[in-house]
């Protein structure tokens, strides 16, 4: 073996334990076709991380993904712990990994797969070819602004009574705004040169002042189109014509809605896999969430996660070569028609519905 990389990996909840097995396959036929070795160290995050130590992230495990090459997690979360609303919730664990390393963008790549094309609820001529890639901005917004909730107000509750009272601050500064906006550029230049910014100036100042830096910005760089939409706007856009799309940039909030609804133009969350970046060690997930009503079943999609580590060779590990491999696997394995319960159809043969360990197996075959 050559070279060496240290994954942190944190399978989380629900259907996480089981896609992140098929990702260490995935990751395992890496090693050995190219000569690297890839040493995984499990930690806890999430609802798992709750029951093990009340905290959603524990101490240990963001010590594990700061000494790490890069991090690998799956899904945290499920109804378990949501039902008190005072006890740790299991987002801290995704938010404060994310700020504890610094990770201020979230890249989240969308593409048509031909063979999918059926699997999207929108006319074929709408999302054949269809490429965005979404930077979403990571530690600011509604997500990390001031917040509360209270109990027993006076007057908060119904005609006057003692009731709960709660609030979100979407909160930015000028900085935070600057370097999300100019990833997207440098991001842009890259592909095909067209920048949207998604803001909601007509009824936030935070989003004037996101607009006002991010013209000074596209100002820079003449070489790639900018346009300005709403969110709302963007929401109907990207349905109606994904295809004026290239690189799409937003706050926090915004970005987070709109890289879920843009599932629908792959067919499915199952297979939209993202990379969090900044000043310290990258974190690379799926999209989709725990999926406890599937978990245990072995029928969840684990394209998502394989295809997450596709985007942790590309860009920590620094194998372009590995990383085409993987998206190649991925491809053909969907030319051939084989699918996860999410992708099939009532024309899909039953032999070629395929389960979460069956598709893994697949994707590791044909690397």
């Amino acid at each position: 073996m050559g070279e060496r990389f240290n994954i942190c990996v944190l399978p989380g909840d629900g259907i996480g334990p089981e896609v992140m097995a098929e990702a260490k396959k995935v990751l395992a036929r890496i090693g050995e076709r190219f000569g690297v070795a890839f040493g995984c160290t499990e930690a806890l995050i999430g609802g798992a991380a709750i029951d093990a130590t009340g905290q959603a992230l524990p101490a240990e495990t963001l010590e594990a993904a700061r000494a790490a090459d890069a991090v690998l997690l799956a899904a945290v979360g499920g109804p378990k712990w949501e039902a008190d609303p005072r006890a740790p919730r299991v987002e801290e664990g995704l938010f404060g990994i994310r700020k504890g390393l610094g990770l201020f963008a979230n890249l989240r790549p969308v593409s048509t797969y031909d063979p999918l094309i059926d699997a999207s609820p929108l006319k074929p001529e709408l999302v054949r070819g269809a490429d965005v890639m979404i930077v979403r901005e990571l530690t600011g917004g509604l997500y990390f602004g001031k917040r509360d909730r209270l109990y027993d107000v006076p007057g908060a509750g119904p005609d006057g009574t003692p009731g709960q009272y709660a609030y979100d601050t979407m909160e930015y500064s000028e900085y935070e705004v600057e370097r999300i906006v100019r990833m997207a550029f440098e991001i842009a230049r890259g592909r095909r040169k067209r920048v949207h910014s998604i803001d909601k100036a007509n009824a936030l100042g935070v989003s004037r002042m996101w607009r006002e830096v991010t013209r000074g910005i596209a100002a820079e760089y003449p070489d790639v189109e900018y346009r300005e939409l709403l969110v709302d706007n963007a929401a109907m856009q990207l349905m109606l014509d994904p295809l004026q799309f290239d690189v799409i940039v937003s706050e926090n909030t915004f970005g987070d809605i709109l890289s879920d609804e843009a599932a629908v133009l792959c067919g499915s969350l199952g297979m939209l896999a993202s990379a969090s970046m900044g000043a310290g060690t990258a974190l690379y997930e799926p999209v989709h969430g725990s999926a406890p009503d599937i978990a245990g079943r072995g029928i969840a999609n684990p394209i998502a996660q394989i295809l997450s580590v596709e985007m942790m060779l590309r860009y920590s590990c620094k194998m372009q070569e590995a990383a085409d491999a993987i998206a190649q696997a991925v491809a053909r394995v969907l030319d051939e028609g084989y699918r996860t319960a999410d992708l099939a159809d009532a024309a899909t043969p039953a032999d070629m519905i395929l389960g979460t360990a069956a598709m893994g197996d697949k994707i590791t075959e044909y690397l």
